[in-house]
């Protein structure tokens, strides 16, 4: 019997990764719905190659733009938020969250109220609303399987074991462009150099946080949301080559290790063959090759993220949503030339101490419209710490 699956984010690089393997095995796959951006052309040649039943951009000005691409195809157009967050609620087996941003978060939620299974690789779903995301997939009977490569792996890890005999959770970083720069050039960082990736494959935005570490700061409150571990027991380290993609250390002092290449391709597939392992067509490591592996323990003045993302996890409450809000809007100033590659960290903090304090608004009851105002005023916050900056 065929999967029904939709992708939500289909033309970022997660998204062509998913259809990658499901055109692997077209006899496999009912795809319901795919979802994009700006790529209609992208977006309506695998909407008609897959079958689709509909195609949604998440700009309503393409509307039209996507109907042209689509017609004769007998593939569904629509457009606009609503529109994706709809398409979430129509049957579906396996559900890939990959939307970039917070706007990712009520289409995963309307997907877990049908009872799907989703694959999550929206990293912002688990950091501004992790408890809301993890009662809902209870409350409906639905899973989540992460797709991040760090979660993947202590997910896989962690099959079979108890988890009161882990003792603590380590996740490797990259380091980015900039890991081996001295600090002070790093306020001179042009766009250009933070957005080439020594190792991955990743869209711009992803891969300018993976050089500034908020990419892992996100990851370090995910863990713990997700996995439900105290923060002191989550440990980052440096790990230049992106093979060891996490380590899990049990209480008789064993790390259980998962190595692999960076390949998006083996967490999505993971995630979409689960509980099964299928063949993935990624690279087999030669570990002789190889040789040795590196490890260095992150400096958190370079990367102040990190140390942000720890005061996240202490305050609790919807701090995440705050974090990730100003987060996005900080690095829409880098990307448009107002801010320089140091400052994002500091219009977080700078957010961060502003709304904190405000105990009504970051301990209010977890909903998705509660999250969505949060997210509006850390963003407006944002905006005028920049402002200010700019000035």
């Amino acid at each position: 019997m065929k999967r029904r699956v939709s992708i939500f984010g289909a033309t970022g690089s997660i998204g062509q990764n998913t259809i990658d393997l499901i055109r692997r095995a077209p006899d496999d796959y009912d795809v319901v719905a795919l979802t994009g951006a700006g790529n209609i052309a992208q977006l309506a040649a695998d909407a008609i190659d897959l079958g689709a039943d509909i195609a949604i951009t998440a700009h309503d000005a393409r509307l039209d733009d996507l109907r042209a691409a689509l017609q004769g195809s007998g593939v569904r157009a629509a457009a606009g938020t609503n529109a994706i967050r709809e398409a979430a609620t129509r049957p579906a087996d396996w559900v890939m969250s990959a939307i970039v941003g917070a706007a990712g978060l009520a289409p995963g939620v309307e997907a877990l109220k049908q009872g799907a299974t989703l694959a999550l690789a929206n990293k912002e779903s688990l950091v501004c609303a992790g408890r809301l995301m993890l009662e809902t997939a209870q409350t409906h009977g639905a899973a989540i399987l992460p797709v991040d490569s760090e979660h993947s792996a202590i997910f896989q890890a962690l099959i079979g074991e108890d988890m009161a005999a882990v003792e603590r959770i380590i996740i490797t970083a990259s380091g980015g462009a900039f890991r081996d720069w001295p600090l002070e050039k790093l306020a001179d960082a042009t766009l250009d150099q933070a957005s080439s990736h020594p190792n991955w494959d990743m869209g711009q935005r992803i891969t300018i946080d993976s050089a500034s570490m908020f990419n892992k700061a996100m990851e370090v409150i995910e863990t713990h949301e997700f996995f439900n571990i105290d923060p002191a027991r989550i440990e980052v380290l440096v790990h230049p080559q992106s093979m060891i993609h996490a380590l899990v250390g049990f209480n008789d002092g064993a790390l259980m290790a998962h190595v692999g290449p960076p390949d998006m391709r083996h967490a999505i597939g993971f995630a979409l063959h689960h509980p099964h392992r299928k063949h993935l067509p990624v690279e087999r490591l030669d570990l002789a090759k190889i040789g040795s592996f590196e490890f260095r323990t992150p400096d958190e003045i370079r990367w102040p993220a990190l140390r942000l993302a720890r005061e996240v996890m202490e305050r609790g409450g919807m701090a995440g949503a705050v974090f990730n809000a100003a987060k996005e809007t900080a690095l829409d100033g880098f990307i448009d030339g107002r801010l320089r590659f140091p400052q994002m960290a500091e219009v977080v903090e700078d957010v961060l101490t502003q709304l904190n304090s405000d105990t009504g608004l970051i301990d209010a009851t977890m909903t998705l419209d509660n999250v969505a105002q949060v997210d509006h005023l850390a963003r407006e916050a944002a905006q005028a710490v920049i402002t200010k900056r700019a000035g």
